[in-house]
């Protein structure tokens, strides 16, 4: 984009989201620092590459390492799951899809990665988006040019390679009340899933770049899960996407307990998590933080960022050792690949991932694993295991309280790798 335009959709952004629950992401825009060009033998070890359609996307085999899940022994107290998302996931010239790769593969994590379809899409073919409710070619987070689709292509290609997901954040990123997504009708949900997969399956039509590499995977067999704008429309996009196959939502809000399904998919929102200094406590998102430190702003008071940081930090290593010392409860957490206030929730963000993904029994792992991992256990071991509260651990010790022998996994696990 344009310098003007970026500022235009910044503006735009920060509008849409001053009356939000949840964050924005104004993504990809396109600066010329440090291009790279596509890697050769991007591929899934051992495979063979099958072109689907112009070649922008490709099957190369089974996606590397993704762990097989296992079904609970009799008594076996459960992992601590963790799982960092990002929302409207592009790279640009801040670099941080590029970097968190880094510190995931550093720290034996995998993540989700949502990315925005319109960040495949060049400005000069915008027309091709027909958001609903809105006129054709609008997007409140602007679209992107060739050289910032080369570098998130080539960001989603060597992340699915090391194991994580690549979801999607949808389109537009419209919120609000005039025509958000929160308005939108089951079957406008569907029509922007439909655009969201056509993005990506079609980005080197859409470019131009037709050598370039393709992504390695089947992005309409890859897409299993979302995260909405402003986790608005939460129920109609639930709705769609149980129709099309998805199988699991984040975006509401839930508390520290362990999930369950509704239509269908599992509900893997964010959670609530203590907010220090507060008596109230706080979703475990930067946005959020953000909003509740420097208000609309993001860039606030100067000297208070390393303060904001660290509150952040801490607010999600509270919610950590609550769940990780009581009832093992998933903790999700959403973020955006920006720089407000300084970048300190990047930093908090940084600190996070190292402290907690090398502890014993914490598996930091992406919303498809988790997913997996629990398709694959006892309904009734999952039904315990709701019932404990917030903070909760077994009075009686994890052994007792989940011993009664469950029955074997099932075979065929949705979305599990085969033997």
């Amino acid at each position: 984009m344009a310098a003007n335009q970026r500022i235009a959709a910044g503006a735009v952004i920060a509008a849409a989201c001053a009356s939000s629950l949840a964050g924005c992401a104004s993504g990809t825009d396109g600066s010329q620092q440090g291009a790279q060009g596509p890697q050769k033998g991007a591929q899934a070890p051992g495979s063979a590459v099958r072109l689907i359609g112009d070649g922008s996307t490709a099957y190369t085999g089974a996606q590397p390492h993704l762990p097989r899940p296992e079904r609970l022994k009799s008594g076996e107290r459960p992992p601590q799951f963790v799982v960092f998302s990002w929302d409207g996931a592009g790279e640009d010239s801040q670099k941080l899809f590029s970097h968190f790769r880094k510190v995931s593969k550093a720290n034996h994590a995998t993540m989700t990665y949502f990315l925005s379809g319109v960040y495949m899409l060049p400005e000069e073919k915008r027309g091709l988006y027909r958001p609903p409710q809105h006129a054709p070619g609008s997007s409140e987070i602007g679209f992107n040019d060739e050289k910032g689709i080369a570098d998130t292509v080539k960001q989603m290609r060597l992340a699915w390679l090391e194991g994580n997901e690549i979801g999607t954040h949808f389109n537009g990123h419209f919120c609000g009340n005039e025509g958000g997504v929160g308005q939108w009708s089951v079957e406008e949900w569907k029509s922007e899933i439909a655009q969201a997969k056509q993005f990506v399956k079609t980005w080197k039509t859409n470019t131009g770049m037709t050598k370039a590499a393709p992504l390695p995977f089947d992005y309409q067999k890859e897409l299993i899960g979302a995260r909405t704008p402003c986790l608005e429309g939460q129920k109609n996009f639930m709705k769609a996407a149980s129709q099309l196959g998805f199988r699991y939502d984040t975006s509401g809000v839930n508390n520290q307990v362990w999930p369950r399904k509704r239509y269908g998919l599992w509900d893997l929102s964010m959670q609530l998590v203590p907010f220090p200094g507060h008596t109230y406590e706080q979703l475990t998102m930067d946005y959020n933080f953000m909003v509740n430190q420097s208000g609309t702003l993001t860039q606030g008071d100067p000297d208070k960022y390393d303060y904001w940081g660290d509150q952040m930090r801490d607010g999600l290593l509270k919610g950590f050792y609550r769940a990780y010392d009581g009832n093992r409860a998933p903790l999700v957490i959403g973020n955006h690949f920006e720089s407000w206030n300084g970048g300190t929730y990047m930093r908090a963000i940084d600190e996070v991932v190292k402290e907690v993904c090398n502890k014993p029994e914490v598996r930091c792992v992406s919303f498809r694993q988790l997913a997996d991992w629990l398709d694959a256990q006892d309904p009734q071991t999952l039904k315990k295991l709701r019932s404990l509260k917030v903070g909760e651990a077994p009075r009686q010790g994890w052994a007792s309280f989940l011993s009664g022998g469950p029955a074997p996994a099932p075979k065929g696990v949705p979305g599990a790798p085969g033997q």
